[in-house]
């Protein structure tokens, strides 16, 4: 019964187009940037360096229906980034394998085709057992309340505040220039 009262409430919030702030983090729990990941070119970066900016976490996918929103997260970082905005996009080949190539192939098309020069990292999973450590807290109960829940397909963005906690969640199909998610990210960059 517990089992299917918790697949449920997982399945209610996976539909939900955008999960917002209300049920914030305790101030307990770790905060999203004191993880480590590794860099498309294979170094490892400290996500604490993104401390006290507003930061938008995206699985990205060069093979997907939903890839031209790049173009609209480099947007959305060059009209914010001199206010705090920085997007880290973490390419995923967990859905459908639209994420194929290697980390210079992946650059070149991101470059080339959307002009991207946002931060981009290693190829990562975002579900199971293999999820990465970041996506495994983004997506658990215990360490994100009121965020949580399996990744739906890519391009799923989490926004995180200046104080490294997330403060929403925005599905696949929610665009990043959408009014929703700018009103989200300023709303953000006028905390201090």
């Amino acid at each position: 019964m517990k089992a299917c009262v918790l697949s449920l409430g997982l399945l209610l919030l996976a539909s939900a187009a955008v999960v917002t702030a209300d049920d914030k983090n305790d101030g307990d729990t770790p905060a999203v940037l004191d993880f480590h990941v590794k860099s498309l070119d294979g170094k490892d970066v400290d996500l604490s360096k993104y401390k006290g900016k507003v930061v938008m976490i995206v699985n990205v996918a060069s093979q997907c229906g939903l890839t031209p929103q790049y173009e609209a997260l480099q947007d959305l970082q060059e009209t914010y980034k001199e206010q705090g905005l920085v997007v880290l996009g973490f390419p995923c080949n967990q859905f459908g394998e639209q994420e194929p190539g290697t980390a210079t192939e992946i650059r070149e098309f991101c470059t080339s085709k959307y002009g991207v020069t946002f931060d981009l990292f290693s190829k990562i999973d975002v579900n199971e057992e293999t999820a990465h450590p970041l996506y495994q807290f983004l997506t658990s109960e215990t360490t994100n309340p009121g965020f949580s829940g399996k990744i739906n397909w890519n391009f799923e963005k989490f926004l995180i505040g200046r104080d490294g906690k997330v403060v929403a969640r925005f599905k696949p199909p929610v665009e990043p220039d959408s009014e929703e998610v700018v009103k989200a990210v300023e709303a953000e960059l006028a905390k201090s």
